[in-house]
């Protein structure tokens, strides 16, 4: 700590050069910080008691082949099973197709007991239940186009030949989707296709987490040589493997990272090896008045790992706070979980830190540390 002062007078020596080391630095760990937390949060969706019951049936070749509606009733036969509903991706588009958002026509006799998370009204429940053409919307979407309950939504059929006219009878909160999609009635949707007499997936209440396992092996047995065959996992399961489709996000975030990490290692070491030559007569003086070849060398890699880990910390800590403003998944249309940078993100950064200002001055340090005191004196007559 008695050194603390010598090393502040020594980083801003040149002040420009640190700041924009420093700046560089920030900038950089921002976006790692950034890139952690939104891996995180892909692959750790969120997970309550009753999403922990919702299970999802879909096609067991592909997500986007449909499954006939004539196994909704088949499945709400199957032991364990509290309520089932069908669900279909419409993809329409509002306006304009930067306007998007999810969309779902979905089966509302059982929808509510499937999703109780979902905060509604009970009389807006019955109102969207008896009204074909009614719309459930979230909070979200209600504060982004300004609707108000009553009003009237025209959306024009992207994947399919269908513009429906929907009526807004209700307004959720609380949902995992952060109030971000908007349902209607698969009833009006298949009524508009000429009785397609199908949907995209099946949603499944199990009455007790004992069930769910049960519940997902039962369904697939009895649509195993049914044409088309199911695949029934957990919400979250369905989660992962959807976001799977991606990618290998786990190696492009890694791939990333690493990039950027290398690439301010090569800045820093930069800057600290132009700082450590232009001082070879203060480390000569330092150096005869009795500092060690351990003491000067701890002195340098101090100056450049303060610098580091200052940057790190200032980028991540920005990205906390800037996340913690922004609603992303409001600004996604929910279709991006909530981005949050935890404690544990921020101090992986600060390590990240101190291994870039280590790395960057490392050689040049220890170069300066082992030159002896004579001849570092004749390099400055």
């Amino acid at each position: 700590m008695k050194f603390l002062r010598l090393l502040r007078k020594n980083l801003t020596r040149n002040f420009l050069r640190s700041f924009l080391t420093f700046s560089t630095i920030s900038v950089s760990l921002f976006l790692v910080a950034t890139l952690i937390t939104a891996l995180n949060e892909l692959q750790n969706p969120p997970e309550t008691p009753d999403s922990a019951l919702r299970l999802i049936v879909r096609h067991r070749v592909s997500l986007f082949n449909a499954l006939p509606i004539a196994y909704r009733e088949k499945i709400r036969q199957v032991e364990g099973v509290e309520a089932v509903s069908g669900s279909m991706w419409f993809g329409g588009v509002y306006k304009d197709p930067a306007n998007f958002f999810a969309q779902f026509s979905v089966d509302t006799d059982q929808f509510f007991e499937i999703y109780p998370d979902m905060e509604v009204p009970e009389d807006q429940i019955k109102a969207f239940k008896e009204d074909r053409t009614g719309a459930l919307v979230g909070s979200q979407l209600i504060k982004r186009f300004g609707w108000e309950i009553g009003d009237k939504i025209h959306l024009q059929g992207a994947l399919f030949r269908f513009d429906p006219e929907l009526t807004i009878r209700a307004v959720y909160e609380d949902a995992p989707d952060g109030g971000n999609t908007l349902y209607y009635h698969w009833e009006y949707f298949n009524q508009g296709m000429n009785d397609a007499g199908f949907t995209g997936t099946y949603s499944i209440r199990a009455r007790t987490p004992e069930d769910v396992p049960v519940v997902a092996e039962a369904v697939d047995d009895l649509f195993k040589n049914a044409n088309p065959p199911t695949k029934t996992e957990t919400e979250k399961a369905f989660i992962l493997g959807f976001i799977s489709m991606l990618g290998n996000l786990q190696f492009l975030v890694a791939s990333v990272c690493t990039v950027v990490i290398f690439t301010i290692i090569l800045v820093a070491a930069n800057t600290m090896a132009m700082a450590i030559r232009e001082r070879g007569r203060e480390i000569a003086i330092l150096k005869a008045l009795g500092f060690s070849k351990r003491l000067v060398l701890s002195l340098l890699l101090s100056e450049s790992v303060m610098l580091a880990m200052g940057g790190a910390l200032a980028g991540s800590l920005a990205a906390a706070g800037i996340f913690s403003l922004v609603n992303v998944q409001a600004a996604t249309g929910g279709m991006f979980p909530p981005v949050n940078v935890t404690a544990g993100t921020i101090l992986v950064c600060a390590a990240i830190g101190a291994l870039v200002g280590l790395a960057a001055s490392g050689v040049p340090a220890w170069r300066a540390s082992q030159i002896p005191v004579a001849q570092a004196l004749r390099r400055i007559v």
